[in-house]
């Protein structure tokens, strides 16, 4: 088992965010996280790479205790966060973003081109200012510059997020892709029908609590999970 979050507990000030919240992640998965704004989901991922300090619970890498260490040790442990937003160094051309995410790798440039094969638009790109890029080719770059620091667990935070939808079908194909060359995957999202199309296993947060466990074809039609992620309106958008 990659990971594993046990009886998690943490939030901002006094307010409890996560609220006792376990999952795992084994090697080869992706593993999707669904929820609607504010379920806790974004918290739960700066927990597990230690930008949110927990307050109770456990933190497991390879079986290997990581609760309360720095979040650069986070790359020590082989695990990487692209966050909600993308958060491109706007004012760096492409290939400096790219070689940034690998600093700690002395295989970089090797690493490169085998990022460039799975981004190919990047290769036009690398002397650009990435702050010109459109949304969904930052959202490339920002997967691209973390496949640098070859994780073995990738945590995508809302990647979706501000896309068009022909681009958020190709975002998902090359995530699908991640797992066919052996990057295990925690993805947290709101396109709840995209995230179960391609995932191993899903678990639904609502509130800060994990309320369900479960295959993608048996969460798909679940009304509970319809009801806690989508609320009222689900039966407009739920596809």
């Amino acid at each position: 088992m990659l990971l594993q979050v046990k009886n998690l507990r943490c939030g901002y000030g006094t307010l409890e965010v996560v609220r006792g919240a376990s999952l795992h992640v084994c090697t080869g998965e992706i593993v999707g996280l669904l929820g609607a704004n504010g379920a806790g989901k974004t918290s739960l991922l700066r927990a597990i790479v230690g930008l949110l300090p927990p307050w109770e619970g456990d933190i497991l890498v390879a079986g290997q205790p990581t609760r309360g260490q720095p979040p650069w040790r986070s790359l020590s442990n082989a695990m990487v966060l692209v966050p909600e937003g993308r958060q491109v160094f706007a004012d760096m051309t492409v290939g400096e973003n790219l070689l940034l995410g690998g600093y700690h790798n002395p295989d970089r440039r090797l690493t490169m081109g085998t990022v460039l094969e799975l981004f190919p638009l990047l290769r036009e790109r690398l002397g650009q200012l990435a702050g010109t890029l459109s949304g969904g080719e930052q959202q490339m770059l920002a997967l691209g510059r973390a496949l640098m620091g070859r994780p073995r667990l990738l945590l995508l935070d809302e990647p979706s997020m501000g896309l068009a939808p022909l681009l958020v079908k190709e975002v998902f194909a090359e995530i699908r892709r991640l797992k066919d060359m052996g990057v295990t995957v925690l993805l947290v999202e709101q396109n709840a029908t995209a995230t179960l199309q391609i995932a191993d296993r899903a678990y639904v947060m609502e509130t800060g609590e994990i309320l369900l466990e479960g295959e993608p074809a048996c969460l798909r039609h679940n009304p509970e999970v319809k009801r806690a992620y989508l609320g009222k309106g689900y039966k407009e958008v739920w596809a």
